[in-house]
C-alpha cells in the first residue's frame, strides 16, 4: 500500500487533541510533530498543568502553550495560534476538532471523553482498550448514528492483530489461529539456569532440557515450562483486554477463558497455535491466544508483536517460502505470518488519518460484543472491599481476569472487569468465584455502566 497517495488528498492537517498524556499520549503528541498531515495542538489531562508538560516533555517552548481552564480561554489561544493545555475535555470541544485520541486508559472518564467527542460530532481514536472492553461496540454504534468512527488504532496489538486476520482473510488464507506476544519476553541465560522477565529473574533449573520442542508433544512442554517456570507471572490483564477487543471485531474467540499463555520460541507458534486434532492446544480452529517470547540473551525479540497461523494450502508454494525462512510447523501444514512490533503514538497516524479521511475504523466498522472480560478472586474476599485497580496494568489485587461470552448485565452474571474495579463488593467473594454484577455497588450515573446498559439493550434485545 502506497501510503502517501493514500493521504495525498489532505490539503489541510487534521486537527487532533489528546486526552492523557501518558506514555501512549505523548508519543502521540511527539509524533504528529512530524507528520505534515496532522496537527496536535490540543492536549487534556488531570489539569492543564499536567497537559502542559506533555508539550513541554517533547520541546515546546512555554510561551507557545496556553493552560486553559474555560471555553472561551480554550477557544481565545485557538485563534492566538497557540497549543492548549486543558484539564477536562469539555473546554475543548468547541474547538475545530476532527478527531480526539483518548488515551486515558481508565474506564470511567475514558467513556465520558470518548461520549462527549462523539455528540461533539468528533472521530474517536480509542487507545484506551479499557474502555474499548466494556463498551466498544456500543460506543461504535453512536458514532455511526452521527456519520463518524469510533476506531482502535495502529501501534496497539488490537488494530494490528485485526488488520492481519483480515488481510489473510482478504486474501483468501484459511485463518486457523491469532494472537499476539506478551508484553514480556522469556530470556532464558543458560550457563546460570535463570529466567529473566520484565525485571525480574528466577532460577529455573533444568530448563536447559525444555528450551526446544524438537518431537515432543507441545501439551506436555509448555506444561513443563510453565511449571518450572511458576514464580514469574503468566497471565496478564492488558494480554486478554486486547485479545477480547480483537474477538469483538473478527469472531474470533478465546479457546479456554483464561488463556493458555503458553512459553514458546517464535518458531514453534505453528505447531502450539493448532487444534488438538493437528498436535496443538486447542480444542478447535478460530481460537486467539497470547504466547510469551522465549529466548536466549542474544536473539531478537518478537517485541509485542502480532501473528495468524493460516494453512499452508498448497504444498509446493509453501515448500518455496520455507526456503525463504518463513516460519512452518513441523509437519509443514500450517505457517506463521507475523508482524514482530507495535509502536505505540508512534504508529496511531494511520488510524487517525483513516477515520477522518476514509470514515473507516482500523477495527471492525460494526464490532459486536462477543466476548467479555471478567474478573475473577484469587483468594477471599469480604463484603466491603473496594476493588482497587492500579499500577501500569490496571490490576486489581486478588483479582486475575478471564474471557467468557459476552452477556448482558444481570444478578448472578460476571460483571465487566474494568466496570467492577474500583467499585465496593457488598457481599463475600469466595477464593476462585466470578465477581457478578450483583456482587458489587456500583453508582447508577456512572457513565461505563449507562453506556453498558445502551450497548445490553442494543445488541441483546430482551426475548
Amino acid at each position: 500500500m502506497d501510503h502517501l497517495h493514500r493521504y495525498a488528498g489532505v490539503t489541510q492537517p487534521i486537527e487532533v487533541c489528546v486526552v492523557g498524556s501518558g506514555g501512549f499520549g505523548r508519543s502521540f503528541l511527539a509524533q504528529s510533530t512530524r507528520v505534515r498531515t496532522v496537527s496536535t495542538r490540543v492536549a487534556v489531562d488531570l489539569t492543564p498543568a499536567i497537559a502542559a508538560e506533555a508539550f513541554a516533555a517533547i520541546g515546546l517552548a512555554a510561551d507557545k502553550v496556553a493552560q486553559c481552564h474555560t471555553p472561551a480561554e480554550a477557544a481565545a489561544a485557538w485563534e492566538q495560534g497557540l497549543c492548549i493545555a486543558a484539564g477536562d475535555v469539555a473546554t475543548v470541544l468547541g474547538l475545530p476538532l476532527q478527531v480526539m485520541v483518548e488515551a486515558t486508559g481508565h474506564p470511567e472518564a475514558g467513556a465520558r471523553h470518548a461520549r462527549l467527542a462523539i455528540e461533539a460530532g468528533l472521530h474517536v481514536a480509542l487507545a484506551s482498550k479499557e474502555v474499548d472492553s466494556v463498551v466498544g461496540p456500543e460506543l461504535s454504534r453512536l458514532a455511526r448514528a452521527k456519520g463518524r468512527v469510533v476506531t482502535p488504532v495502529d501501534g496497539d496489538q488490537p488494530a494490528l492483530l485485526i488488520g492481519l486476520v483480515t488481510w489473510a482473510q482478504a486474501l483468501g488464507f484459511t485463518v486457523l489461529s491469532a494472537g499476539k506476544s506478551s508484553e514480556y519476553d522469556f530470556v532464558f541465560d543458560a550457563a546460570t539456569e535463570t529466567m529473566h522477565s520484565n525485571g525480574q529473574a528466577v532460577a529455573v533449573p533444568g530448563f536447559g532440557a525444555h528450551f526446544g520442542l524438537g518431537e515432543a508433544a507441545v501439551g506436555a512442554r509448555v506444561q513443563a515450562r510453565a511449571e518450572i517456570c511458576a514464580a514469574l507471572p503468566q497471565r496478564a490483564v492488558p494480554d486478554l483486554c486486547e485479545l477480547q477487543v480483537v474477538a469483538n471485531s473478527t469472531g474470533l474467540m478465546a479457546d479456554v477463558s483464561p488463556l493458555h499463555a503458553p512459553i514458546a520460541r517464535p518458531a514453534e507458534v505453528p505447531d502450539l497455535f493448532a487444534s488438538q486434532a493437528d498436535g496443538g492446544l486447542f480444542a478447535r480452529d478460530g481460537a486467539i491466544d497470547v504466547f510469551h517470547c522465549l529466548r536466549r540473551p542474544d536473539e531478537l525479540s518478537f517485541a509485542g508483536g502480532v501473528f495468524v497461523v493460516i494453512g499452508c494450502d498448497d504444498a509446493p508454494t509453501w515448500e518455496l517460502l520455507l526456503g525463504k525462512g518463513h516460519v512452518l510447523s513441523r509437519d509443514r501444514r500450517r505457517a506463521m505470518v507475523y508482524i514482530p512490533r507495535h509502536l505505540l503514538g508512534l504508529e496511531a497516524m494511520t488510524s487517525v488519518l483513516d477515520a477522518a479521511v476514509l470514515g473507516v475504523s482500523s477495527g471492525a466498522q460494526m464490532p459486536q460484543p462477543r466476548l467479555d472480560l471478567v474478573a475473577r478472586s484469587t483468594r477471599a474476599l469480604a463484603a466491603g472491599t473496594v476493588l482497587a485497580m492500579g499500577g501500569h496494568h490496571h490490576t486489581i489485587d486478588g483479582m486475575t481476569a478471564e474471557l467468557v461470552p459476552a452477556a448482558p448485565l444481570a444478578a448472578g452474571t460476571p460483571a465487566p472487569f474494568y466496570l467492577v474495579g474500583n467499585h465496593r463488593l457488598v457481599r463475600d467473594i469466595a477464593a476462585g468465584q466470578l465477581v457478578c454484577f450483583d456482587d458489587i455497588a456500583i453508582d447508577p450515573d456512572s457513565e461505563l455502566l449507562r453506556l453498558r446498559q445502551q450497548q445490553d439493550a442494543a445488541f441483546f434485545p430482551a426475548r
